[in-house]
């Protein structure tokens, strides 16, 4: 029962987000932005205080890692306002507001005050705008992100919590449903990192989260070249992040998203019945999650997951390609008029 009800709970919550994505005024820009806080926060922390610090001992790039990792409040508080077209100054004077605050209040926080601090900016004239965006805008954005704080508890927090408590009753289907909804969510603009990040995944779960992610780079390589969606350059940049391809993604979302699903549901499988754990949150991503995997795991178990992992997702790009080849596609050329064609492995 707590996997179903964690199961439902993570699904409304990305159908929330997906719908802000695409509905909401500046969506996309927003949700780029949050991913971006995710890599300039979670990613640096995974690297360096995961992985060079506690796999391999270095003090000052464990701190390093810290340091990037507890701010990741304040990079969505800064990033989401720039990306909406508040001035970098005012931007930074408002994010600086949320040290302390977790990712996502600080992602509503920056969302909903640079809507006030643009009017702000168009209507009152300039030194005036800087007094009342201190004295207004900057305890604002404090206050909305308090505010947010709580639901985030109440909601994403707990949901990991469950998917955490469920993982050890039941491995296979925690697999296959984590593995199956990081993948997916990891190729859309939500971000896989920024997710995991928020329900503060660990254990099981995360290194679930951590290796299908991995696994699904040589996926979609596989997946990319044989459907022929863009140039071998798209090809690469999707294997490495797929964040890169969002609009093609997006444009192509039943062929993309089912593949990843059954390729990330499988990794899930291999990964929960092998007792892999990753104590580290919001490492899902191919390259830092599976580094970090070495911290908590003996390196030949990681190395025969991973190897697991790329198997069963080339194999599921394989079978997603010969099953969608007669589907009508969206190619880069079509979406971005690249002169490139296509290239195969």
């Amino acid at each position: 029962m707590d996997v179903l009800i964690g199961t439902i709970s993570l699904i409304l919550v990305l159908s929330f987000f997906t719908l802000f994505n695409y509905k909401a005024p500046h969506g996309t820009k927003a949700m780029g932005a949050l991913a971006s806080a995710a890599c300039a926060s979670f990613l640096v922390e995974a690297f360096h205080s995961s992985f060079f610090g506690e796999v391999l001992g270095i003090n000052f790039l464990q701190t390093v890692g810290d340091s990037n990792g507890s701010l990741g409040g304040v990079a969505a508080a800064i990033l989401v306002p720039l990306a909406l077209g508040v001035s970098p100054g005012y931007a930074v004077l408002v994010g600086l507001t949320c040290s302390g605050m977790g990712i996502l209040p600080g992602f509503i926080a920056g969302y909903l005050i640079s809507f006030l601090i643009l009017q702000m900016e168009k209507r009152l004239p300039g030194g005036l705008d800087l007094i009342l965006i201190i004295v207004v805008a900057a305890p604002l954005t404090r206050f909305i992100a308090q505010l947010a704080s709580p639901l985030v508890d109440a909601t994403l927090l707990r949901i990991g919590e469950i998917l955490i408590e469920s993982a050890q009753s039941s491995p296979v289907m925690m697999g296959i449903i984590l593995g199956g909804v990081i993948t997916v969510v990891a190729t859309a603009p939500l971000s896989s990192m920024a997710l995991t990040a928020m329900m503060g995944l660990t254990g099981v779960p995360m290194a679930i989260g951590a290796l299908a992610v991995f696994g699904s780079s040589f996926m979609n390589y596989v997946l990319f070249s044989r459907m022929k969606f863009g140039s071998r350059k798209d090809t690469i940049s999707v294997a490495i992040e797929p964040l890169t391809q969002a609009d093609l993604i997006s444009a192509n979302p039943i062929p993309v998203y089912g593949t990843n699903f059954v390729g990330g549901a499988l990794s899930g499988i291999v990964v929960a019945l092998m007792g892999l754990i990753n104590n580290t949150t919001g490492t899902a991503t191919p390259i830092a999650g599976f580094a970090v995997m070495f911290a908590y795991n003996p390196p030949m178990k990681v190395l025969m997951a991973a190897a697991l992992c790329i198997v069963f997702s080339v194999a599921a790009a394989l079978v997603g390609s010969t099953i969608f080849k007669n589907y009508p596609i969206k190619t880069a050329y079509e979406l971005r008029g690249e002169e490139m064609e296509p290239e195969t492995v």
